[in-house]
């Protein structure tokens, strides 16, 4: 059997950016997270509305959209009471979603918020939280963010949760002031960064620490010390990149075992993302600018979202061509790339699996038995979503001797 691959022109990294349409935050009110899924069509982000917004104080807890943001709803409270969503995460498929709230629970849903569930953790200071992509695994910090003074600076431990929340384990993290995690798609890397407090308890330097086996056991990483603030991984786990305001962006392609600085400016960074694959970085500061890249650092391109307001977080999908970003006291605003996904092609036993990175755009997969014809026929098997690479997957049992196959864009 004889198969051939054809895949579409690459085009720019887009850098438009367009205000969607969840609500803006009202005075002394705030965006606090976002998360999205692979394929970028549903998102999670988590408000703290105050009274003065046009719903009652007890049900401010987070907005979910299943269209990539073109409409929103607002979420049930996971308490019913005044306690709201504070960081957020979602598996690959969007079905699993977590959350830390601002009183210290963490809470659980597989009906994208309809219902939740809150987890066995004891309440304390969970200032982030990871998910592997089948949203089986998590992992929660105890510590402080740089920029986020509602809550009060303590230091703990790292969880862990193999069953989406329904117990957790204490790591064997040292006890620090933790600032930010991440997750590769199998939940087997982890990678998390601290803050450092000086004698007059303002922050100072912290260190990024990898674990390789689930939270087993921790390494304190070669990572120049800094304030970090995000940090951000392949699927895979061996490429990671993080930040830290007034600092550069740090990339490490061999799981954190060595570090470099990438040539951008030292500005007040407060949020990176990764692509599955490792190729395309995206980094967001406080002011809005925006820098991205195709080529894991070698290159970057800059532009900015259009407002003057704070910056505070970003998502971005599997494929690395939507990102989505919130404005402290602003909207949510979102940038979508047209992605070009190359074809992989494996044998299965006598059959064949065709692949492609999840796209954040829809694509049909396509088929043609002879090139010197124009035969493409679109082919009707649903892709499956491989939660360790993110990769959608058709096996194919062969009818002729060769075949062709290619993704053309709806």
């Amino acid at each position: 059997m004889f198969c051939g691959l054809t895949a579409a022109i690459d085009s720019t990294f887009a850098q438009t950016w367009t205000q969607t349409s969840a609500p803006s935050a009202p005075e002394d009110s705030f965006w606090l997270s976002i998360a999205s899924s692979a394929d970028g069509s549903k998102l999670l982000a988590a408000a703290d509305f105050w009274a003065s917004y046009p719903f009652s104080f007890s049900t401010n807890s987070g907005f979910a959209s299943t269209n990539s943001g073109d409409t929103w709803v607002l979420l049930p409270n996971p308490a019913g009471t005044a306690d709201r969503l504070f960081f957020v995460t979602l598996s690959a498929d969007g079905t699993k979603l977590a959350a830390t709230s601002m009183y210290g629970f963490v809470y659980t849903s597989t009906n994208f918020g309809v219902t939740w569930t809150s987890n066995s953790l004891p309440s304390q200071n969970l200032i982030a939280i990871a998910s592997s992509a089948d949203g089986d695994k998590l992992v929660t910090v105890v510590g402080m963010n740089p920029f986020f003074a509602l809550v009060v600076w303590t230091n703990g431990p790292i969880y862990v949760s193999t069953n989406s929340g329904a117990a957790w384990t204490v790591t064997s993290a040292p006890t620090n002031y933790w600032s930010c995690v991440a997750s590769s798609a199998d939940g087997t890397t982890l990678a998390a960064g601290t803050i450092g407090l000086n004698s007059q308890g303002y922050p100072a330097p912290g260190y990024l620490y990898v674990s390789t086996n689930a939270g087993a056991t921790w390494l304190q990483t070669c990572a120049p010390t800094n304030e970090w603030s995000s940090i951000a991984s392949s699927a895979d786990g061996t490429k990671l990149a993080a930040v830290a305001p007034w600092a550069s962006i740090y990339t490490s392609a061999d799981s954190g075992a060595t570090w470099h600085s990438n040539n951008v400016p030292a500005i007040i960074w407060q949020a990176i993302t990764v692509s599955a694959d490792g190729t395309k970085l995206a980094a967001l500061d406080q002011y809005g600018h925006v820098y991205t890249s195709t080529n894991f650092g070698a290159s970057w391109a800059s532009n900015g979202i259009p407002t003057q307001l704070t910056c505070w977080g970003m998502a971005s999908s599997a494929d690395g061509n939507m990102l989505v970003a919130i404005v402290l006291e602003g909207g949510i605003w979102v940038s979508q790339a047209t992605p070009s996904p190359q074809l992989n092609i494996m044998p299965a036993g006598g059959n064949c699996t065709v692949s492609w990175l999840v796209p954040s755009t829809n694509f049909v997969l396509q088929q043609n038995l002879d090139l010197t014809t124009t035969d493409w026929v679109t082919l009707t098997n649903t892709p499956m979503l491989n939660f360790t690479n993110l990769d959608d997957e058709v096996t194919l049992s062969p009818t002729n001797s060769s075949g062709f196959y290619r993704l053309v864009s709806q």
